[in-house]
Order: structure tokens, then C-alpha cells, then sequence
């Protein structure tokens, strides 16, 4: 280990209980889908206490309505852009050094239903190597790291050859849109970027899966229930094609093989690395009339395995309900309504067997001590807009947790620790340092 690696690395570990304070202050920071704001003040604070200038901007959804990976997100529906902030600050490198970036999402899910918390979900409180909290693990913890990891690096002397830019974004948890693109077309375009979602160090995540929303209403005819042979049952009809999407889910997980890295990340996911499911059910207006209309929502992810893109999956989807339609002379009549809403994205996978791939798993397995391992695929997430749209090799990488999106989310304060030093070791191996 290089002398100023090894002083990085010490300053790391000694002040982590500095890190931690910050990741504290960003989780009191209350920052849900289309309500950031609050989060990015802390950031934007932040990096001006640091002495860096923030370049602060909301997303203009007519201007990336045009690019491929655009849809428009439920909060954006809900809230439009305006006073939703992305930042980001840029360090100029010293030389010709490539350039970096540093990058995560300050919105976080719902802590609801409350009373499911033993703890305070908006301030953190800390058990053993436990940090407790809203967002402590997806993923203001990981954002607390490359800062902690920046301020190590600057607070030794490390001068970067390659521009490092530090960057927070908005409504990851919709889709991005708003977030992580409208950057990248802002002109943040780097050799290479870090997303700090919670990989589970030493894993590095590599991949996200396409994702779909759809809704399906059915139609029946209301009647009262003591005669219910002049109606007909919207559920009974809604059902039927729900149990057809049932076999869809069933016979894509036999006809595609089981992905790797799903697997790595949830041994369970074995057999269901493709996946259809029914999200929420909305039926009935009274106990005394028939179900004159039902409304089923669901999610289709996928992998990156199985070479499909969103046309591909929305046609077969389709194509099963229209067969449901075709053997029911109601349904042949009073056909349903398909609406495709929310995530509309394709799938990405990071190359591993890149440069910045090596670099990337060198790091990370000096820090631990232990071999990487690669993990991904069932979610979809902000690094897909750098690998598949620009060409910008991008994996997560990201501290260990627990019940994230559920209540008494945590963060292993060890794991963020390593994550720092993950991260301050990549800006010195593939930024360059300049040795005057």
C-alpha cells in the first residue's frame, strides 16, 4: 500500500464517527419522491463548507422527452421538476487524469406504516455496528461514504489528475428520469462513474433488470347480489386473466436460465430471476352488488440475459391477455383496458471485464480482504442510464444492511467504512494522483 494510500485510509477510519454524524443529518433530512428538497439543501451545504461550488438545476422533462431511456415518472406526474434539485460539484483535476464520478440518489420510499417501527425512521440511533434509520442503507449511507472518502482525500493532500465530480440526484426509487439522466445530458459524462447503492461490500453490483408498470381494468355489469344472475362479476373476469399472468410469470422463468448475479444477490430468486407479479387489487363498491368493474396493477422485471427489450415484454403481455379475451364472450365484448405507467426502462449490465471493472474489484478486495462477487439484475437502477446509454462503464458499489423500503432500515457502520475506503482508493488508481 502507497504511504498516502495508507494515510487516506487512516483518516477513513478515524473519523468515521464524522460520517456518520453527516449521514444522520441527510436522513433528518425527510426527502420522499417529489419532496428532495430538504436532502439536497444538506448537500448543497455541504459542499460549500468544503469550498466547492455546486452547480444546482432542475430537470427540464421537454428536454429529454427525446431520449431513449425517458418516460415520465409518478412523481414527476404528481410534482413536475421544479424545486427538485440535482448537484453536483466538480473537482478539476491537476493533469490529464480521466475523470470520475461519484454518484447517488437523495430520495428515499415511505417509511409507512410507522407503527411497523421500533425506532424513529427520520433519526438515526445506533446499535453495535448498527445504524438505524430512513434511508441509513438505501442509500444516504453510501452517499455519506464517497463524501467522507472526498474530504479523506482533500484533507491529505491528495491532488487527483482526472476531474472528480461528487453528485446527488432525485427520484431514483421512480424511475430517475429527472435524476441521474437529465445529469448526463446536462454534460456530466465522465471516463467512468461509482453508483453507491448498497451492493453489500465486498459485492459490486452489475446489473439492473428491464422494468414495466401496467394496469388492467375489467369490466363486469353491477347488480344487487340477490340477483346476481342479471350481472356480471368483474373479479371473476379480472382473475382469469390474472391467473393467465400467473402461467406468463411461470413459463418465463422455465424458458429463460436463472441469472447469475440475481441469484448471487438472493439465494431464494433460484427459478424466478424473471419476474411478473400483481401489485394491487381494486374491486367492489358494496357487500350487496355485483363487481361492476376491477382494476389489477403489476410489475414485469427482467434481466439482462434475456435479450429483450420493452416492446418484446409489453407484446407478450399482450398477447396473453388478448388470449384470456379470446376464450370469454364477455370479455370478447367488453374488452379490458391496458395502460402501460411509470417505469418504462430497459435492462443494463456493466462490462466485468473493463478496465474500470479491475480497478473497481482491486480496490475493493485490498479494502476487505475477500473476493467480489457480482450481484443485480432484479431491480432496476440509476446505473443503467450510464451503460447502456452512454457508454460509461458504471457498477455499485455500496455498504451491507438490511430491511431497506421496510421498517427499521439499517446500515452495517463497518461496511461504510470499507465503502469510503473503496471509493478513495478508485479515485487514486484511476484518476491519477499527481506526485507534486
Amino acid at each position: 500500500m502507497a504511504a498516502d494510500e495508507s494515510a487516506v485510509y487512516q483518516y477513513i477510519e478515524d473519523n468515521r464517527e464524522e460520517m456518520l454524524s453527516f449521514l444522520s443529518s441527510l436522513v433528518a433530512a425527510e426527502s420522499l419522491p417529489g419532496e428532495e428538497r430538504p436532502a439536497q439543501d444538506v448537500m448543497i451545504e455541504r459542499f460549500e463548507s468544503a469550498g466547492l461550488t455546486p452547480d444546482v438545476w432542475d430537470a427540464d422533462a421537454d428536454a429529454l422527452r427525446g431520449h431513449p431511456g425517458f418516460f415520465e415518472t409518478t412523481p414527476y406526474e404528481e410534482y413536475g421538476y421544479e424545486d427538485r434539485p440535482n448537484v453536483a460539484a466538480t473537482v478539476e483535476g491537476t493533469g490529464d487524469g480521466r475523470s470520475l464520478v461519484f454518484s447517488g440518489h437523495v430520495d428515499v420510499v415511505t417509511p409507512e406504516p410507522l407503527d411497523a417501527w421500533t425506532r424513529d425512521p427520520w433519526e438515526t440511533e445506533r446499535d453495535g455496528n448498527r445504524m438505524y434509520g430512513r434511508g441509513t442503507y438505501d442509500m444516504k449511507g453510501g452517499i455519506a461514504a464517497w463524501v467522507h472518502a472526498f474530504e479523506a482525500l482533500s484533507t491529505c493532500g491528495i491532488d487527483l489528475r482526472g476531474d472528480l465530480t461528487l453528485q446527488t440526484t432525485i427520484e431514483e426509487e421512480a424511475g430517475g428520469v429527472g435524476g441521474v439522466l437529465s445529469a448526463l445530458e446536462r454534460g456530466y459524462q465522465p471516463d467512468a462513474a461509482i453508483v453507491a447503492e448498497p451492493s453489500g461490500v465486498p459485492s459490486i453490483g452489475v446489473a439492473s433488470a428491464g422494468v414495466l408498470y401496467f394496469r388492467v381494468t375489467v369490466h363486469g355489469r353491477a347488480a344487487h347480489t340477490a340477483h346476481k344472475f342479471l350481472g356480471v362479476d368483474a373479479v371473476g373476469k379480472a382473475t382469469q386473466i390474472y391467473l393467465a399472468l400467473e402461467d406468463l410469470h411461470r413459463d418465463r422463468n422455465e424458458r429463460y436460465d436463472d441469472y447469475e448475479p440475481a441469484v448471487n444477490q438472493y439465494e431464494e430468486a433460484a427459478g424466478s430471476t424473471t419476474n411478473l407479479s400483481i401489485t394491487s387489487f381494486d374491486a367492489g363498491t358494496w357487500t350487496s352488488t355485483v363487481p361492476g368493474k376491477a382494476t389489477m396493477e403489476f410489475r414485469v422485471g427482467w434481466p439482462p440475459s434475456t435479450g429483450e427489450d420493452r416492446e418484446d415484454v409489453r407484446q407478450e403481455v399482450l398477447d396473453t391477455i388478448q388470449s384470456v379475451v379470446d376464450d370469454d364472450e364477455w370479455l370478447s365484448e367488453h374488452p379490458p383496458e391496458v395502460e402501460w405507467f411509470g417505469w418504462s426502462t430497459d435492462p443494463h449490465e456493466f462490462d466485468v471485464d473493463s478496465e474500470f471493472a479491475g480497478v473497481v474489484s482491486e480496490n475493493t478486495e485490498a479494502v476487505t480482504g475477500e473476493s467480489v462477487s457480482y450481484r443485480g439484475g432484479l431491480g432496476g437502477n440509476d446505473e443503467r442510464f450510464y451503460n447502456r446509454y452512454y457508454d460509461v462503464p458504471t457498477p455499485s458499489v455500496g455498504p451491507s444492511g438490511g430491511n431497506g423500503h421496510g421498517a427499521d432500515e439499517y446500515v452495517e457502520i463497518d461496511s461504510l467504512v470499507e465503502t469510503a475506503k473503496v471509493m478513495a482508493g478508485v479515485a487514486m488508481d484511476w484518476c491519477g494522483v499527481d506526485d507534486e
